[in-house]
């Protein structure tokens, strides 16, 4: 779960931050905000009970809030209840460790960036809402090749290349994964090793292993073990 991941993320990084408790729903998130007053509180947009622009609401600012979810169209909403970041998940380690160090900047006054958080969030929020690419350029000698990301089944990177594999064929480009990432729907692709996505729709059979891992079988036949530090989006393919 995404929560355990943060409660992870934050024992490793911030050992000094003390987590004083988790909620199932709104209700219960605010209650723990009133009752405890904690310096950060992160919040999903769509909860049960109580959503977490209204929970951001009722504790009128007590609480640094920073909203970690999928839904990217309430960014200028969120921002309105002086939120302090919004996260779209898949959330990497660099947005988090920035969100919480950007939460802890604003505690301690040092930040003077932070003077008008709505306007920070609202160009962050548009820096971060791309529109995916729908297809890369590959080059073979002096030609330049379209390759449509609809007819990718996965991607790997070789060395200081990616390779795009389409069917029986291969195209490579010049890129870097994390480039490449930037591009992708992540509801069309998943990360499932540093070095590989895979194209959702072309995934045949996904079968657990040991350790966190799993083991991606493609329409291809293709093979692919994920690595421990990207099981949970393979794990949110099965919910």
């Amino acid at each position: 779960m995404l929560r355990a991941q943060l409660k992870a993320r934050l024992a490793d990084a911030w050992p000094e931050l003390v987590l004083v408790g988790e909620a199932e729903n709104g209700g219960e998130a605010q209650a723990l905000i009133e009752s405890h007053a904690p310096d950060i509180a992160f919040l999903d947009i769509r909860m049960p009970v109580q959503s977490g622009l209204e929970v951001a609401r009722a504790v009128g600012g007590r609480t640094h809030v920073v909203f970690v979810t999928a839904y990217d169209e309430y960014a200028i909403r969120a921002f309105e209840v002086d939120a302090i970041d919004y996260l779209l998940k898949p959330v990497t380690d660099e947005r988090f460790a920035a969100a919480v160090s950007r939460v802890l900047a604003r505690i301690d006054r040092s930040d003077a960036s932070l003077a008008n958080p709505i306007r920070t969030l609202a160009t962050r929020a548009t820096e971060e809402r791309r529109v995916p690419t729908t297809r890369f350029v590959a080059r073979r000698g002096a030609k330049h090749y379209f390759v449509r990301v609809a007819d990718i089944d996965w991607i790997e990177a070789v060395g200081n290349y990616i390779r795009l594999q389409t069917g029986d064929k291969s195209h490579l480009i010049r890129e870097t994964m994390k480039g490449v990432e930037t591009k992708l729907d992540p509801a069309e692709f998943v990360r499932i090793h540093r070095s590989v996505f895979v194209a959702v729709d072309r995934i045949q059979s996904i079968e657990a292993r040991e350790h966190g891992e799993y083991l991606v079988t493609m329409q291809s036949g293709t093979k692919f073990v994920s690595s421990r530090g990207y099981s949970e989006r393979v794990r949110a393919l099965l919910r």
